[in-house]
Protein backbone atom coordinates (compact mmCIF):
# COMPACT_ATOMS: atom_id res chain seq x y z
CA UNK A 1 0.00 0.00 0.00
CA UNK A 2 1.96 3.51 -0.93
CA UNK A 3 2.30 5.46 1.90
CA UNK A 4 -0.21 8.95 1.93
CA UNK A 5 1.60 11.96 1.67
CA UNK A 6 0.88 15.41 0.88
CA UNK A 7 3.89 16.80 -1.86
CA UNK A 8 4.25 20.86 -1.51
CA UNK A 9 6.47 22.58 -3.07
CA UNK A 10 5.96 26.54 -4.46
CA UNK A 11 7.16 29.47 -5.30
CA UNK A 12 5.69 32.31 -5.82
CA UNK A 13 6.93 36.41 -4.93
CA UNK A 14 5.26 38.92 -2.84
CA UNK A 15 6.18 42.79 -2.91
CA UNK A 16 7.69 42.32 0.76
CA UNK A 17 9.14 38.64 0.66
CA UNK A 18 9.17 35.34 -1.76
CA UNK A 19 7.15 32.73 -0.64
CA UNK A 20 9.36 29.63 -1.25
CA UNK A 21 8.79 26.05 0.43
CA UNK A 22 9.20 22.35 -0.54
CA UNK A 23 7.67 20.08 2.10
CA UNK A 24 6.61 16.59 2.16
CA UNK A 25 3.95 16.11 5.08
CA UNK A 26 2.16 13.00 5.98
CA UNK A 27 -1.09 12.70 4.57
CA UNK A 28 -2.96 12.19 7.72
CA UNK A 29 -3.61 13.97 10.80
CA UNK A 30 -2.93 17.38 11.52
CA UNK A 31 -0.10 19.69 10.36
CA UNK A 32 0.34 23.14 11.85
CA UNK A 33 1.95 25.78 9.73
CA UNK A 34 3.51 28.24 12.70
CA UNK A 35 4.99 31.58 12.44
CA UNK A 36 5.09 35.05 13.41
CA UNK A 37 2.48 37.54 11.35
CA UNK A 38 4.18 37.92 7.85
CA UNK A 39 5.45 34.62 7.69
CA UNK A 40 3.40 33.28 4.87
CA UNK A 41 1.25 30.47 6.62
CA UNK A 42 -2.05 32.07 5.05
CA UNK A 43 -0.19 32.57 1.67
CA UNK A 44 1.05 28.82 1.75
CA UNK A 45 -2.97 27.81 2.54
CA UNK A 46 -4.18 30.29 0.06
CA UNK A 47 -1.98 28.73 -2.66
CA UNK A 48 -2.83 25.04 -1.66
CA UNK A 49 -6.54 25.81 -2.27
CA UNK A 50 -5.91 27.69 -5.77
CA UNK A 51 -6.56 31.28 -4.62
CA UNK A 52 -2.71 31.84 -5.59
CA UNK A 53 -0.87 30.92 -8.50
CA UNK A 54 2.66 30.17 -7.87
CA UNK A 55 5.15 30.89 -10.43
CA UNK A 56 6.21 27.41 -10.24
CA UNK A 57 4.40 24.71 -8.05
CA UNK A 58 3.86 21.07 -7.22
CA UNK A 59 0.93 19.71 -5.08
CA UNK A 60 0.27 16.07 -4.84
CA UNK A 61 -2.43 15.30 -2.22
CA UNK A 62 -2.53 11.63 -1.32
CA UNK A 63 -2.18 10.91 -5.06
CA UNK A 64 -4.49 13.52 -6.53
CA UNK A 65 -2.30 16.16 -8.44
CA UNK A 66 -3.63 19.41 -8.13
CA UNK A 67 -0.24 21.34 -9.34
CA UNK A 68 2.16 20.94 -11.68
CA UNK A 69 4.12 21.98 -14.27
CA UNK A 70 1.28 21.58 -17.08
CA UNK A 71 -1.75 21.46 -14.75
CA UNK A 72 -3.38 24.03 -12.53
CA UNK A 73 -6.71 23.10 -10.71
CA UNK A 74 -9.01 25.94 -9.88
CA UNK A 75 -10.20 25.92 -6.59
CA UNK A 76 -13.41 24.25 -7.00
CA UNK A 77 -12.29 21.23 -8.65
CA UNK A 78 -9.82 20.94 -5.64
CA UNK A 79 -11.35 18.43 -2.58
CA UNK A 80 -10.51 20.49 -0.22
CA UNK A 81 -12.83 22.52 2.68
CA UNK A 82 -11.62 25.78 3.88
CA UNK A 83 -11.95 27.27 7.43
CA UNK A 84 -11.17 30.92 7.87
CA UNK A 85 -10.72 33.19 11.18
CA UNK A 86 -14.61 34.34 10.60
CA UNK A 87 -17.15 31.56 9.83
CA UNK A 88 -18.70 33.53 6.61
CA UNK A 89 -22.07 32.05 7.23
CA UNK A 90 -25.19 32.47 4.87
CA UNK A 91 -27.00 35.00 6.89
CA UNK A 92 -30.45 34.20 4.96
CA UNK A 93 -30.32 30.78 5.63
CA UNK A 94 -30.72 28.90 9.14
CA UNK A 95 -28.17 26.52 10.05
CA UNK A 96 -29.70 23.74 8.72
CA UNK A 97 -29.39 25.61 5.08
CA UNK A 98 -25.89 26.11 5.17
CA UNK A 99 -24.86 23.05 6.24
CA UNK A 100 -26.95 21.38 3.19
CA UNK A 101 -26.01 24.31 0.75
CA UNK A 102 -22.54 22.35 0.02
CA UNK A 103 -23.75 18.73 1.56
CA UNK A 104 -26.18 18.39 -1.07
CA UNK A 105 -24.31 19.53 -4.07
CA UNK A 106 -21.91 16.23 -3.26
CA UNK A 107 -23.30 13.21 -5.27
CA UNK A 108 -24.36 10.60 -2.88
CA UNK A 109 -21.83 8.09 -3.88
CA UNK A 110 -18.74 10.84 -3.33
CA UNK A 111 -20.05 11.69 0.04
CA UNK A 112 -17.30 10.38 3.08
CA UNK A 113 -19.25 12.48 5.74
CA UNK A 114 -22.49 12.17 6.67
CA UNK A 115 -25.22 14.90 7.81
CA UNK A 116 -25.26 13.24 11.54
CA UNK A 117 -21.60 12.43 11.46
CA UNK A 118 -20.95 15.90 11.27
CA UNK A 119 -23.67 17.21 13.91
CA UNK A 120 -22.35 14.60 16.25
CA UNK A 121 -18.99 16.14 15.88
CA UNK A 122 -19.30 19.21 16.29
CA UNK A 123 -21.87 18.95 18.81
CA UNK A 124 -24.07 21.34 16.84
CA UNK A 125 -27.36 19.34 16.51
CA UNK A 126 -29.67 21.55 18.94
CA UNK A 127 -28.68 24.59 16.58
CA UNK A 128 -30.05 22.89 13.24
CA UNK A 129 -33.00 25.54 13.03
CA UNK A 130 -31.49 28.52 14.75
CA UNK A 131 -30.30 31.78 12.24
CA UNK A 132 -26.41 32.90 12.39
CA UNK A 133 -27.19 36.08 14.09
CA UNK A 134 -28.55 33.90 16.95
CA UNK A 135 -25.33 31.91 17.05
CA UNK A 136 -22.09 32.77 19.39
CA UNK A 137 -18.64 32.99 17.80
CA UNK A 138 -17.96 29.47 18.88
CA UNK A 139 -21.10 28.47 17.84
CA UNK A 140 -20.72 29.99 14.30
CA UNK A 141 -17.18 28.41 13.74
CA UNK A 142 -18.44 25.07 14.27
CA UNK A 143 -21.25 25.59 12.11
CA UNK A 144 -18.25 26.58 9.67
CA UNK A 145 -16.50 23.58 10.39
CA UNK A 146 -19.37 20.87 9.89
CA UNK A 147 -20.05 23.29 6.47
CA UNK A 148 -16.72 22.44 5.22
CA UNK A 149 -16.50 18.85 6.48
CA UNK A 150 -19.57 18.11 4.82
CA UNK A 151 -18.33 19.20 1.01
CA UNK A 152 -16.51 15.55 1.74
CA UNK A 153 -12.62 17.15 1.40
CA UNK A 154 -9.42 15.26 0.75
CA UNK A 155 -8.15 17.90 2.79
CA UNK A 156 -8.80 20.39 5.09
CA UNK A 157 -7.64 23.76 5.22
CA UNK A 158 -7.99 25.89 8.88
CA UNK A 159 -7.03 29.40 8.76
CA UNK A 160 -6.65 30.43 12.40
CA UNK A 161 -9.93 29.21 13.62
CA UNK A 162 -10.01 30.32 16.86
CA UNK A 163 -8.42 33.58 16.54
CA UNK A 164 -11.67 35.80 16.30
CA UNK A 165 -12.81 33.96 19.47
CA UNK A 166 -12.49 34.68 22.99
CA UNK A 167 -10.39 32.67 25.82
CA UNK A 168 -13.38 31.56 27.11
CA UNK A 169 -14.05 30.27 23.62
CA UNK A 170 -11.39 29.03 22.13
CA UNK A 171 -11.41 26.63 25.42
CA UNK A 172 -15.08 25.64 24.11
CA UNK A 173 -14.27 24.74 20.34
CA UNK A 174 -10.76 23.18 21.29
CA UNK A 175 -12.48 19.76 22.38
CA UNK A 176 -14.10 19.50 19.14
CA UNK A 177 -10.83 19.92 17.00
CA UNK A 178 -9.38 17.45 19.36
CA UNK A 179 -12.39 14.97 17.99
CA UNK A 180 -11.48 15.88 14.38
CA UNK A 181 -8.18 15.02 14.91
CA UNK A 182 -9.22 11.60 16.59
CA UNK A 183 -12.09 10.43 14.74
CA UNK A 184 -11.55 11.93 10.92
CA UNK A 185 -9.27 9.45 8.54
CA UNK A 186 -8.26 13.37 7.02
CA UNK A 187 -5.34 15.25 6.61
CA UNK A 188 -5.33 19.07 8.18
CA UNK A 189 -3.67 21.36 7.07
CA UNK A 190 -3.76 23.82 10.48
CA UNK A 191 -2.76 27.87 10.75
CA UNK A 192 -1.89 29.07 14.09
CA UNK A 193 0.22 31.66 16.19
CA UNK A 194 -0.99 29.71 19.55
CA UNK A 195 1.84 27.41 20.71
CA UNK A 196 -1.11 25.88 22.97
CA UNK A 197 -3.49 24.84 19.79
CA UNK A 198 0.14 23.73 18.26
CA UNK A 199 0.86 21.42 21.33
CA UNK A 200 -2.83 20.27 22.03
CA UNK A 201 -3.97 19.24 17.96
CA UNK A 202 -0.79 18.85 15.89
CA UNK A 203 0.61 15.70 14.82
CA UNK A 204 3.73 17.37 12.23
CA UNK A 205 4.82 21.18 13.22
CA UNK A 206 5.92 23.24 9.88
CA UNK A 207 7.51 26.42 11.35
CA UNK A 208 7.66 29.78 8.83
CA UNK A 209 9.82 32.90 8.56
CA UNK A 210 9.55 35.17 5.78
CA UNK A 211 8.34 33.31 3.23
CA UNK A 212 10.88 30.00 4.05
CA UNK A 213 10.89 26.71 6.05
CA UNK A 214 12.68 27.08 9.46
CA UNK A 215 12.16 23.37 10.32
CA UNK A 216 9.39 20.75 9.68
CA UNK A 217 9.03 17.71 11.37
CA UNK A 218 7.08 15.63 14.12
CA UNK A 219 5.66 17.82 16.55
CA UNK A 220 7.10 16.34 19.35
CA UNK A 221 10.79 16.45 17.79
CA UNK A 222 10.09 20.07 16.97
CA UNK A 223 9.28 21.77 20.42
CA UNK A 224 11.94 20.57 22.26
CA UNK A 225 14.68 21.68 19.91
CA UNK A 226 16.31 24.62 21.75
CA UNK A 227 17.91 25.84 18.63
CA UNK A 228 13.62 26.67 17.67
CA UNK A 229 11.79 30.22 18.63
CA UNK A 230 8.87 27.95 20.11
CA UNK A 231 11.40 26.62 22.89
CA UNK A 232 12.23 29.92 23.76
CA UNK A 233 9.44 31.75 25.43
CA UNK A 234 8.19 31.59 28.65
CA UNK A 235 5.05 29.45 27.31
CA UNK A 236 7.69 26.53 25.81
CA UNK A 237 6.42 22.97 26.28
CA UNK A 238 6.96 19.56 24.97
CA UNK A 239 4.26 16.86 24.31
CA UNK A 240 4.75 13.47 25.67
CA UNK A 241 2.12 10.56 24.01
CA UNK A 242 1.37 7.82 26.95
CA UNK A 243 -1.34 5.22 27.52
CA UNK A 244 -3.54 4.87 30.60
CA UNK A 245 -2.77 2.16 32.77
CA UNK A 246 -4.53 2.69 35.73
CA UNK A 247 -6.52 4.98 38.38
CA UNK A 248 -6.89 5.87 41.55
CA UNK A 249 -10.17 6.74 42.56
CA UNK A 250 -9.99 7.57 46.33
CA UNK A 251 -7.65 10.71 45.14
CA UNK A 252 -8.51 11.07 41.50
CA UNK A 253 -5.61 10.41 39.88
CA UNK A 254 -4.90 8.86 35.96
CA UNK A 255 -1.88 6.83 36.10
CA UNK A 256 0.19 6.68 33.15
CA UNK A 257 2.78 5.01 31.16
CA UNK A 258 5.36 6.60 28.95
CA UNK A 259 7.11 4.24 26.34
CA UNK A 260 10.19 2.86 27.52
CA UNK A 261 10.09 4.49 31.30
CA UNK A 262 10.17 2.57 34.16
CA UNK A 263 8.15 5.57 36.45
CA UNK A 264 4.51 6.28 35.58
CA UNK A 265 3.60 9.40 35.48
CA UNK A 266 0.23 10.80 37.63
CA UNK A 267 -2.37 13.26 36.54
CA UNK A 268 -5.51 14.92 38.07
CA UNK A 269 -8.21 13.65 35.59
CA UNK A 270 -11.20 11.63 35.75
CA UNK A 271 -10.94 7.45 34.85
CA UNK A 272 -10.31 6.75 31.48
CA UNK A 273 -10.11 2.87 29.46
CA UNK A 274 -7.14 1.10 30.44
CA UNK A 275 -4.47 1.36 27.10
CA UNK A 276 -6.33 4.85 25.82
CA UNK A 277 -3.54 6.82 24.54
CA UNK A 278 -3.25 10.19 26.07
CA UNK A 279 -1.89 13.38 24.90
CA UNK A 280 0.17 15.37 27.21
CA UNK A 281 1.49 19.18 27.27
CA UNK A 282 4.75 19.60 30.35
CA UNK A 283 5.68 22.97 30.21
CA UNK A 284 9.58 23.51 31.00
CA UNK A 285 8.53 26.32 33.39
CA UNK A 286 6.99 23.76 35.66
CA UNK A 287 9.57 20.60 35.11
CA UNK A 288 12.20 21.25 38.30
CA UNK A 289 15.61 19.29 38.38
CA UNK A 290 17.23 17.17 41.47
CA UNK A 291 20.34 15.33 41.50
CA UNK A 292 19.17 12.50 43.93
CA UNK A 293 15.49 11.54 43.84
CA UNK A 294 13.23 13.17 46.34
CA UNK A 295 11.57 11.08 48.86
CA UNK A 296 9.32 13.34 50.27
CA UNK A 297 7.30 15.85 48.21
CA UNK A 298 4.39 17.28 47.34
CA UNK A 299 5.47 16.91 43.86
CA UNK A 300 4.22 13.00 42.48
CA UNK A 301 6.31 12.78 39.20
CA UNK A 302 9.81 12.54 40.00
CA UNK A 303 11.12 10.75 36.66
CA UNK A 304 14.61 9.59 35.76
CA UNK A 305 16.36 11.33 33.00
CA UNK A 306 19.39 12.16 31.45
CA UNK A 307 20.72 16.10 30.34
CA UNK A 308 20.98 16.40 26.70
CA UNK A 309 21.88 19.91 26.13
CA UNK A 310 21.36 23.31 27.42
CA UNK A 311 21.14 27.02 25.73
CA UNK A 312 20.38 30.71 27.30
CA UNK A 313 16.89 31.35 27.46
CA UNK A 314 15.11 34.73 26.81
CA UNK A 315 15.69 35.86 30.13
CA UNK A 316 19.26 36.20 31.07
CA UNK A 317 18.44 35.03 34.52
CA UNK A 318 17.39 31.25 33.07
CA UNK A 319 18.56 28.64 30.72
CA UNK A 320 16.47 25.97 29.00
CA UNK A 321 17.99 21.91 29.66
CA UNK A 322 16.77 19.93 27.25
CA UNK A 323 16.20 15.96 28.95
CA UNK A 324 15.91 12.43 27.61
CA UNK A 325 13.81 10.32 29.35
CA UNK A 326 14.26 7.05 28.04
CA UNK A 327 14.53 8.18 24.05
CA UNK A 328 11.01 10.83 25.02
CA UNK A 329 12.67 14.67 25.33
CA UNK A 330 11.73 17.00 28.00
CA UNK A 331 12.55 20.42 28.86
CA UNK A 332 13.38 22.01 31.92
CA UNK A 333 13.77 26.28 32.65
CA UNK A 334 15.38 27.22 35.31
CA UNK A 335 17.31 29.42 36.57
CA UNK A 336 21.45 30.08 35.70
CA UNK A 337 22.11 29.67 39.24
CA UNK A 338 19.97 26.34 39.73
CA UNK A 339 21.92 25.38 36.70
CA UNK A 340 25.60 25.86 38.74
CA UNK A 341 24.41 24.59 41.61
CA UNK A 342 23.67 21.27 40.47
CA UNK A 343 26.75 21.53 38.17
CA UNK A 344 24.77 20.72 34.85
CA UNK A 345 26.41 18.89 31.59
CA UNK A 346 25.72 16.90 28.67
CA UNK A 347 25.27 12.93 29.43
CA UNK A 348 24.41 13.72 33.62
CA UNK A 349 21.58 11.31 34.96
CA UNK A 350 19.45 13.25 37.25
CA UNK A 351 15.60 13.57 38.23
CA UNK A 352 12.88 15.51 37.00
CA UNK A 353 9.85 16.79 39.24
CA UNK A 354 6.38 17.39 37.50
CA UNK A 355 3.34 18.30 39.56
CA UNK A 356 0.32 16.42 38.80
CA UNK A 357 -1.84 19.47 38.70
CA UNK A 358 0.59 20.85 36.23
CA UNK A 359 0.15 18.05 33.67
CA UNK A 360 -1.97 19.26 30.80
CA UNK A 361 -3.88 16.15 29.35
Amino acid sequence: MTERRLRIALRLPYRDFQLEVDLDLPGRGVTALFGPSGSGKTSLLRCVAGLERPAEGLLNINGEVWQDSQLFLPPHQRALGYVFQEASLFEHLSVRGNLEYGFTRIPAHERRIDMDQALALLGIEHLLERMPARLSGGERQRVGIARALLTSPRLLLLDEPLAALDPQRKQEILPYLERLHDELDMPMLYVSHSPDEVARLADHLVLLEHGRVQASGPVEQLLARLDLPLAQGDDAAVVLHAQVSGHDAEYQLLQLSLPGCPQPLRVAHAPLPAGKPMRLKVHARDVSLSLDKPEHSSILNRLPVTVHSQRQADNPAHVLVRLDMAGTPLLARITRYSRDQLGLHEGQQLWAQVKAVALLA
